[in-house]
Order: structure tokens, then C-alpha cells, then sequence
């Protein structure tokens, strides 16, 4: 095993290294961020390309997720990432890639399909940035985000349900309200229409159910707010008051003999490496943040304490001590690997170098009951330390092989005998092996994987801030982590390592011009979603007439129309009546790609996008003009498909024009389509 301060002194070496070739470190800039994202649901076929490998791979539940990784949510599919503070849930259709992930920014690609970003928290520092191939779209403030990008990647509709979000492309910057839905068209220069917030679809209504069970979270009083994940704990335990713990948490649904860190498998996650994936629905919070100890003949988990101001728990890879292991320069046939996990008070050692900081936090936020003089004597000496859960039975130990390949491990235990694994001491040290590209994948199956097309996810990305460098080919870094025993490589090594590009093509935006929205085409704030499901759940949704002609907008009750009647005039009104169903217009057999106010004026609809009526671009001069094409052109689309469980279409109530204009004269129109994504027929 190498002892710690070998470790330490390898990294102040690397960072004097570095210095030597003229890039500019600090000694925390070694460390890795201290938070990651959570795959914390998929729901049909969801896919990974982990960064640095170019397969993708079906996506496991409680795989952590960080810069460079993407997605891919396929057909009737949908997904959701745990952030702690925030959670991202994608549509289907949906190719999604985090382009920075760190302590401080959330930058996220959205190539196709849908988004939600529900930010529960965004403290002074932090950022939440979407970007698209025409926008990039910043979120100023805690809220409901929706985000939709057309299959062909040229237009882009934002609708905040709550809070308030900046987006910028085309050499503009536009001021997007709660309660409020912009649709941009166009790259090199942008076209707008804005619309009040109609009523929710499935996809809103499943992140609204998911966002509110979390809320809901009766664990939430015992963990700290920030960690994911705490919400699955519910319905899978109990919490019970220890006198020596406080309030520990006790898995009730476990297979008999169950250890933690047992049931699982091993992946290689830079730039943490050996990294934890647990198979229980549960298995996120209890694996990367707190303790496990043995409590009343239960095994228990002892959460991270909750802190106030700006401490964070700390995310790490995986809260063991380790048994054996096999050296960096070869394995013997038949070497096993085998782990404890960590105990109250007892100090991690992250397998990867780190300042001292990082090790101060990662064990304070983390654990009870320690402090900065036990954590520096661990960390900076070589005596092995004793562990709580030094025992036989705590003990798991698996073929390295097994260990490597990403296979699951409960199936490849063997009882160990007392004095452990090839008599060799508990220590702090992890193995130190090499990974393969099949460590990084994982066991899950790569063959047969929807996947989406290259050109999707390559697509050219209008971005506020320039993202990190595309992620280190994973061949490349393995000389790295020979090198240095197993290790892997920092951020600053990383960084030399890296080339110029990112990982898509990107357009900065440059000191946007603000085209802001007039006053009188922003909704009124409403006093959140609560109000908002108030007003819906209680409005009339009496069905339209059948007639060939449009259908009067139906009365809300009288909770609605209170609400209006405290509204200017010139604002526009939340819509309470839900979009008429296929059912109630037989009729609607086809629906057109080109709708407008303007029987001389055929307006175009991006394909596969939101369809509702633009109005008139006159008097609007401080928008861009609008693509049109001579009467005649219209051309019939497909019937639409039956609305399913991840349809992405935000519903829209009809746009507002951005100044006050005549009225049209009237024209008949079709009954407003059923809500559902409909595809071009081009």
C-alpha cells in the first residue's frame, strides 16, 4: 500500500510540474467537484455514453452522472437526474449532455426533445445554464423550467412555470417571466412569440408529482437538503432515535445476511475512479454521503449532519476502507479484492490526490463526532487506523476480475475467514489496478442501445459561458493512471491532456443587446405552482361545442375569474381551460403545418414542435421578421398519435403580441389541436 504522505508529496510533485510548463494552479484545483448528478429514474429505453468512451450503454439506476457524460431518453422513454437542489427531468426524444458540472455551474445541452429543470435552490455564485443550437437560456432564480427543442434543432420554446430565466442568441437578450412561454426561431437571427402558460401536459404533470414527492420527504428532516436521493429512503426504512448517532436510518427491505456495499457493482468514474453503483432503488444517499454502522443488531446508516451557510456535504465515490488489491503492474490469477465500509468517526482517504482542504471537508461534512487533528493524523502518516467495521461479516470480497469488469458483486461473494483477505490489513488505500473500458461501462449492455444520431448531438451549441474542453479520451488517460499507481488524473493533468475542442461544436454569446419584452405582454406574477394547481383543479372544463368553427374559450369558475379581475387589463391571463381533446372534435382529422391570423399569410411551424396560432407580425417592430411562405402551401400532417406518458409539448394558450395592434378581421379557424408532438409531413 503507499502511504499517505507519498500520495500527498506525488501531487505536490504533479502541481510544481505543471508550474514548470506555465500553467497556473492552485493547490485546490487538484480536486475533484464535490457534488455529481444522480440517474434517480428511466423509464423505457435510456441510454449513457459515459465521457471519454465513444459506446453508449443502457443507463443504470444511481449511476452518477458528471461533466462530458450524455444522455439519450428514446421513444416513450423519459429519465430524471437528482442534483439535491435541483433536479433535471428529460422527455422523450431527448438528447441531453452535461457540458460543466462542478461546485459553482450547471451547464446542460438540450439537442431534441425535452426538458425540465426544477432548481430548488440557488444560492449567490451558482449557476443553472440550458443551451440549445439557437439560445442559451440562464436561470436566474429558483423555479420550473420547461425546455423544448425541435427535432431539426431550429427552434427553441422556453415556458417557466416559476421563476425568471434570461435567453440570448441571435445578438439579443430576451427577459422571460413566470407564467410565460417564448418560442424562438431562427440561429443567425432570431424570431419570437410570446404566450401565456397553458394548462400542464403528462410530462409536467409527472415532474410535478415527482418534485412534490420529494418535497414531501419525510427524510427530509433528517438529511441535509443538498444531498440526493433522500426521498427513496421513505418507503424502503425507518428512522430511529440511537443515543450515540442521533436519528439513523434502518433498511427494512433487504435480503437476509445483507451488508452494505455488497449488493452492486464497481464502475470507473473520472476523475473519481472506483465508484459505487448499488442495485436498491434507495442506494444513492447511504453510498456516497454518512457512515454505516451496526446499531441494535441492524445494520444503519448515520447521515451526513446538516449544516448551515454555505457547507456542502461532500459527494464521494464511495465510503470504504479496502482489503487487498492487486498492485498497478499486474494481478495474480485469481487475486481477490475485498472492502469494509466506514464507520462513524472513522476518517476516508480519497483514492485520488486532493488538497488538505478537501479532506477536512469531505470528512466534517460527512460524518459526525471528528475533527481536524484526527483527520490530519490519518491522512498525513502511515499507521493503519482502526476501523469500526473491521469484522468478518462487515467484509466483502470479490475475484478482481468480477471486480474490474463491472460486474455485479452480491452473486460473487464468499464468506472471509477472520484475519481477512490474504492476511493483509484493512487500509485506506484503494486497489491499485487498472481499469478497462469495460470498467467504465459497466455490465450493463451496449449492444442494441437506442442511441441517437451523431449529427444530434454534435449540433452547434449557442452557449453564455465556453464550457470545459471535450472530456480526455479514457485510452489516454490510462497511461496517466499507470503512471501513478492507479490513480486518476487530476483536473490540472486532465487540462494538459485535453485539446482546444468541446464536446460540441459552441457559439458564445457575445454582449447580447436586451430586446426586452414589453411590459404589457409579461403575465403577472402568480404566487407560485401551488396557486396555479389551485386554479386549475378548481376551473370548469366544460367540453367545446362540435361545430366547424372555433370554439368560445370556456368560463372558469369563479376563483379563476377573481384572479383575472385582479389583473391589469393589459396582462394576459392564465388559461384555465384545458385544450380540447381528439374526442371532442372528430373532426380534426388533420392538422396543418402552417397556421396564421392572416388568411394572406401562411406562417411557418418548425416541424415537431408546439403547434398554436402566431399572430400577425405588424407593429411589431422590434422583432424579427418571420419566414412566410404564398398562400397554397399548406400541407396536411398525419393524425396525432395518442398523447403518452412523456409526450413533451408544453400546452400553450394563444400568444400575445408584444405591442397593441388592430384586430384582424375575423376569421373561422380550425378547433385547437389535441395536445400532442406532432411530426412534420415534409
Amino acid at each position: 500500500m503507499t502511504p499517505r504522505w507519498r500520495a500527498q508529496g506525488a501531487g505536490i510533485l504533479a502541481l510544481l510540474l505543471l508550474g514548470a510548463a506555465g500553467v497556473a494552479v492552485r493547490a485546490q484545483d487538484i480536486d475533484p467537484p464535490a457534488r455529481a448528478a444522480r440517474l434517480s429514474d428511466a423509464e423505457g429505453a435510456v441510454s449513457l455514453q459515459p465521457a471519454g468512451v465513444p459506446d453508449w450503454t443502457a443507463a443504470p439506476i444511481n449511476r452518477p452522472l458528471t461533466t462530458g457524460d450524455r444522455l439519450w431518453s428514446d421513444q416513450r422513454s423519459r429519465a430524471e437526474l437528482d442534483l439535491g437542489t435541483a433536479a433535471i427531468r428529460l422527455g422523450s426524444n431527448t438528447g441531453f449532455a452535461f457540458l460543466n458540472l462542478d461546485d459553482r455551474n450547471v451547464q446542460m445541452q438540450l439537442s431534441a426533445g425535452a426538458l425540465i429543470v426544477s432548481v430548488r435552490d440557488l444560492p449567490n455564485g451558482e449557476s443553472y445554464e440550458v443551451d440549445t443550437p439557437n439560445i442559451a437560456l440562464s436561470l436566474q432564480q429558483p423555479g420550473v423550467y420547461r425546455v423544448e427543442v425541435n427535432d431539426q434543432g431550429s427552434a427553441t420554446a422556453v415556458a417557466v412555470s416559476q421563476g425568471a430565466a434570461q435567453a440570448a442568441g441571435g445578438g439579443q437578450s430576451f427577459a422571460i417571466d413566470s407564467q410565460q412561454v417564448v418560442t424562438f426561431t431562427g440561429v443567425e437571427s432570431l424570431a419570437w412569440q410570446s404566450s401565456t402558460l397553458g394548462a400542464p401536459d403528462e410530462f409536467d404533470d409527472w415532474s410535478a408529482l415527482r418534485e412534490r414527492n420529494a418535497a414531501e420527504s419525510a427524510s427530509t428532516d433528517y438529511v441535509a437538503g443538498d444531498i440526493p436521493g433522500t426521498q427513496d429512503l421513505d418507503n424502503n426504512g425507518q428512522w430511529q432515535q440511537t443515543p450515540e448517532y442521533g436519528y439513523v436510518w434502518v433498511p427494512t427491505v433487504v435480503a437476509v445476511g445483507w451488508v452494505p456495499y455488497r449488493y452492486g457493482q464497481w464502475v470507473w468514474v473520472t476523475p473519481w475512479g472506483w465508484t459505487w453503483v448499488d442495485d436498491a432503488r434507495w442506494g444513492y444517499a447511504p453510498f456516497h454521503y454518512g457512515r454505516w454502522v451496526v446499531w441494535n443488531n441492524n445494520w444503519c446508516w448515520v447521515p451526513a449532519p446538516r449544516h448551515g451557510g454555505p457547507a456542502r456535504a461532500v459527494y464521494a465515490p464511495a465510503l470504504v476502507a479496502w482489503v487487498g488489491g492487486a498492485s498497478a503492474g499486474g494481478m495474480t490469477p485469481g487475486s481477490r479484492i475485498g472492502w469494509v465500509p466506514l464507520g462513524p468517526r472513522d476518517v476516508y482517504v480519497p483514492p485520488y490526490r486532493v488538497s488538505s482542504t478537501y479532506v477536512r471537508n469531505i470528512n466534517i461534512y460527512n460524518t459526525t463526532a471528528i475533527n481536524n487533528t484526527r483527520i490530519s493524523n490519518v491522512y498525513q502518516s502511515n499507521t493503519p487506523q482502526h476501523y469500526v467495521n473491521d469484522t468478518p461479516a462487515a467484509m466483502t470480497s470479490v475475484p478482481s476480475s468480477i471486480f474490474i469488469s463491472g460486474q455485479r458483486v452480491g452473486a460473487h461473494t464468499r464468506p472471509v475467514a477472520a484475519g481477512g483477505i490474504d492476511a493483509a490489513v484493512v487500509s485506506a488505500a484503494a486497489p491499485a489496478i487498472l481499469p478497462t473500458r469495460q470498467s467504465v461501462l459497466g455490465m450493463a449492455p451496449t449492444h442494441g442501445v437506442a442511441r441517437p444520431a451523431r449529427s444530434l448531438m454534435q449540433r452547434t451549441l449557442v452557449v453564455r459561458s465556453t464550457p470545459p474542453p471535450a472530456p480526455v479520451p479514457f485510452e489516454r488517460q490510462l497511461s496517466a493512471i499507470a503512471a501513478d499507481g492507479g490513480r486518476p488524473p487530476t483536473r490540472v493533468e486532465l487540462a494538459v491532456m485535453q485539446h482546444g475542442a468541446t464536446l460540441t461544436p459552441v457559439k458564445v454569446v457575445a454582449r447580447p443587446a436586451p430586446a426586452v419584452i414589453s411590459a404589457a405582454n409579461r403575465p403577472a406574477t402568480l404566487q407560485g405552482l401551488a396557486e396555479r394547481e389551485r386554479v386549475l383543479q378548481q376551473s370548469a372544463f366544460a367540453p367545446a361545442p362540435r361545430a366547424n368553427v372555433s370554439p368560445p374559450r370556456p368560463q372558469a369558475d369563479s376563483s379563476a375569474s377573481a384572479l383575472a379581475e385582479q389583473l391589469p387589463s393589459s396582462a394576459p391571463v392564465l388559461r384555465t381551460d384545458r385544450p380540447p381533446s381528439a374526442q371532442e372534435h372528430p373532426a380534426q382529422t388533420q392538422q396543418h403545418d402552417f397556421v396564421s391570423e392572416d388568411p394572406t399569410r401562411a406562417v411557418e411551424r418548425p416541424a415537431a414542435m408546439p403547434i398554436y396560432s402566431f399572430p400577425s407580425s405588424a407593429g411589431a417592430p422590434d422583432r424579427a421578421p418571420v419566414t412566410t411562405r404564398q398562400e397554397g402551401t399548406h400541407r396536411a400532417a398525419p393524425p396525432p398519435a395518442a398523447a403518452s406518458p412523456s409526450a413533451p409539448a408544453p400546452h400553450l394558450a394563444a400568444p400575445v403580441a408584444a405591442h397593441p395592434v388592430a384586430a384582424p378581421p375575423p376569421v373561422a379557424h380550425p378547433p385547437p389541436p389535441t395536445p400532442a408532438r406532432v411530426q412534420s409531413s415534409q
